[in-house]
């Protein structure tokens, strides 16, 4: 086993050396660029190190590590351009730097990309990870539309919500992790244990996310700051402010959510100091913690040593703590 910053280093290693076509270039320059901008790489870590959790080598899952970040990117290309937003890992976004046209078609071939990286895979494990990666991708894309939906909608229910982000962001962790057992060959009940681990763990890292987006450093978060405020987004912070507020709260942190002036500075402050008072920032974080936590619990039904479980806890505990 490797530590977590080892196995960063490996896969951000293979993405330097990962060939891309270069003709036609508006079509794959766009995606050089985006995969170049780096980011946690969080996905393919974690294919890679479920993997060597279940005793085989992380060679082997390099191809399934590769096809979920490139899926990954795929949908944040897509995600920037319905957001309109500015910035991706500190840098312009592809539809900022190419155009929308070039981004839509450019995240198109990554999504086609992503498939023929299994193909390196014998047929049995090639179809369990295909069949995997299908379900995955049609829950990511009703997530989205989801997050779409409620932007129009002033009923949004915290469970409604939480569903959302399993979609939407979840899942995706859930299947990287899925995916490395899957190339493992593990048990079935070790293959499903580790996927609700990052399944609960991706819950979690969203709603960090959520909490970032509101209160994170600008110059270590990568995105706008208060972005989701200015997108009006009915998040697990404006939720929780929702139900923990009075009536005069209530209808003001309605009317802050139903305009979007020219200049937001003033709104994000507004709405952040409602978040601080009413508790939902508390609560918000309350909840990074309880799902990571129900993550733990899946680690001592699996069987696995006891020091690989100490490395999964350890690796969702740095995220619990993250600020980027």
């Amino acid at each position: 086993m490797q530590s977590i910053k080892q196995y960063q280093e490996l896969i951000s290693n293979h993405f330097e050396e990962l060939t891309i076509r270069n003709e036609p270039k508006n079509l794959y320059e766009p995606i050089k660029y985006i995969i170049g901008l780096g980011g946690k790489r969080l996905r393919p870590v974690l294919t890679l190190m479920t993997t060597e959790v279940f005793d085989v080598d992380y060679h082997k899952a390099l191809a399934a590590a590769t096809a979920i970040e490139v899926f990954h990117n795929f949908s944040l290309i897509h995600d920037d351009i319905m957001d309109d937003a500015p910035l991706r890992r500190g840098n312009e976004t592809v539809h900022e730097k190419w155009g929308i046209n070039t981004g839509i078609l450019s995240g198109d071939a990554m999504l086609i990309l992503a498939y023929q990286y299994f193909e390196s895979y014998e047929p049995k494990i090639f179809q369990e990870l295909a069949k995997l990666f299908s379900k995955t991708a049609i829950e990511v894309c009703e997530g989205q539309q989801y997050d779409v939906d409620f932007e129009e909608r002033d009923d949004v229910t915290i469970p409604e919500y939480l569903k959302m982000i399993e979609y939407k962001t979840a899942v995706l962790v859930g299947a990287a992790m899925k995916m490395g057992a899957i190339v493992a060959e593990t048990s079935d009940e070790n293959k499903n244990l580790i996927y609700d681990f990052g399944l609960n763990l991706g819950i979690a890292f969203q709603l960090q996310d959520d909490y970032l987006d509101a209160f994170g450093n600008p110059e270590t978060f990568g995105k706008q700051v208060g972005g989701d405020i200015i997108e009006n987004k009915k998040t697990y912070l404006y939720l929780k402010a929702l139900e923990f507020s009075n009536q005069s709260e209530k209808e003001q942190l309605l009317h802050l959510f139903s305009i979007q002036p020219s200049d937001s500075s003033d709104k994000i402050i507004s709405v952040k100091d409602i978040f601080n008072t009413i508790g939902a920032s508390d609560a918000t974080q309350k909840a990074i913690h309880d799902y990571t936590f129900k993550a733990f619990k899946t680690l001592k039904k699996m069987n696995i040593s006891e020091d690989k479980k100490v490395l999964l806890k350890a690796f969702g505990e740095k995220l619990m703590s993250r600020d980027v």
